[in-house]
């Protein structure tokens, strides 16, 4: 039997932070063979082992039930329903006389706002929950091309999340100084905040990409100068851990454009990575945009050794990729549909004595 304080992801939370997660857990009990919930079912909240045992389970291939995990006392489940209101995609079974704490999604997000160690645990815990399903789903499936493909997606994942789980471990430890100011402590909130909305909207984005999602796109007019700088000023911290410097060739353009902006900022942030990627030793990314009657055109170009030949001509397919050792290419593929979703186009190229240069058109809103 293990108690809320004695869980891995509990167990550095303050004293006023575990009272709160006290104070909204639920305690369930499961006989054996009963399901605490299946695929499909509402994601309502997170699960926490307290006595017994937890199956793990999902279909794959032709509807083969295959079994994941298995989770002891102190493990939690169920995690995905904290980032992403959306239905579970895995089926969880009590094997034995089994109690779960249950946390009601709601309260857990009003607590994950309010205490950057949890924040940063949380992510932890779905960073290696990630990586323990990837090796375990390759074990079970490598011997088929599907599986295999879908092995590179739990990769791509995980690389992604290492960015904003850097800006929150480094904020998590700002805001945890016992001599942090009020307003630091609530920069920092909003700060990781955002990179969970960030995470959240990255797993969409991924999933609706496996899926083949045609789901309706709801654009909206936007200034897009305000828009980009907006997005620059949230970048740079990021590009400045790589030593890489965000530069403007042009004036940011006093236009208006029909956008999603989460959708939209994930090119922005998949381009600019890309490119302080391709420069390890630090270096500049420029951008630079050019209106015209019918649409604006942004360029990023770094300082890197620019786009190799072997795989220029298939940059934007999915998988596409060379020289990065954690690399699927899935950043552009998305982009692309991204980007044509804008109802615009993208490309790359390269120039003699310059970096990678990419560029997308957006069509400008029209005036009346």
């Amino acid at each position: 039997m293990v108690t809320l304080e004695a869980s891995e992801l509990f167990r550095h939370l303050n004293p006023d932070e575990l009272q709160a997660l006290k104070n909204f857990a639920r305690e369930r009990k499961y006989r054996w063979g009963e399901d605490i919930f299946k695929e499909g079912d509402a994601g309502d909240g997170i699960y926490a082992v307290k006595e017994g045992v937890v199956e793990i389970s999902g279909i794959v291939g032709n509807n083969v039930r295959v079994a994941f995990s298995k989770l002891g006392p102190g493990e939690i489940f169920g995690e995905m329903a904290v980032l992403e209101d959306k239905p579970r995609s895995a089926s969880a079974t009590a094997r034995g006389e089994t109690t779960v704490y249950f946390l009601e999604r709601a309260e857990m997000l009003k607590l994950v706002e309010r205490s950057p160690t949890l924040s940063l645990s949380l992510l932890r815990e779905i960073s290696h929950r990630l990586r323990e399903f990837n090796r375990q789903y390759l074990r079970e499936v490598l011997q088929t091309e599907r599986l295999a493909i879908v092995g590179r997606f739990a990769r791509s994942i995980v690389h992604d999340l290492k960015n904003p789980l850097n800006i929150i471990g480094l904020t998590a430890e700002m805001a945890g100084s016992p001599h942090a100011p009020l307003e630091m402590r609530q920069d920092a909130q909003a700060r990781i905040r955002k990179q969970v909305d960030r995470i959240s909207d990255m797993i969409g984005e991924i999933l609706d990409f496996t899926r083949g999602s045609q789901s309706a796109v709801i654009l909206a007019s936007f200034e897009y100068g305000q828009f980009v700088q907006r997005l620059l000023d949230e970048i740079r911290p990021e590009a400045a851990l790589k030593s890489a410097a965000l530069e403007l060739d042009s004036p940011l353009p006093e236009v208006k454009v029909l956008l999603d902006p989460k959708r939209l900022r994930r090119v922005f942030h998949n381009l600019i990575h890309n490119a302080t990627d391709a420069m390890p030793r630090g270096g500049k990314v420029m951008l630079r945009f050019i209106p015209n009657e019918t649409e604006v055109v942004t360029e990023i170009e770094d300082t890197g050794p620019g786009i190799a030949p072997e795989i220029a001509g298939q940059l934007f397919e999915a998988f596409a990729t060379h020289g990065k050792a954690h690399g699927t290419g899935l950043g552009l593929s998305i982009c692309k549909r991204i980007v044509e979703d804008h109802r615009g186009w993208i490309s790359a190229r390269n120039e003699p004595g310059r970096g990678a240069i990419f560029s997308f058109g957006l069509p400008l809103v029209k005036q009346r």
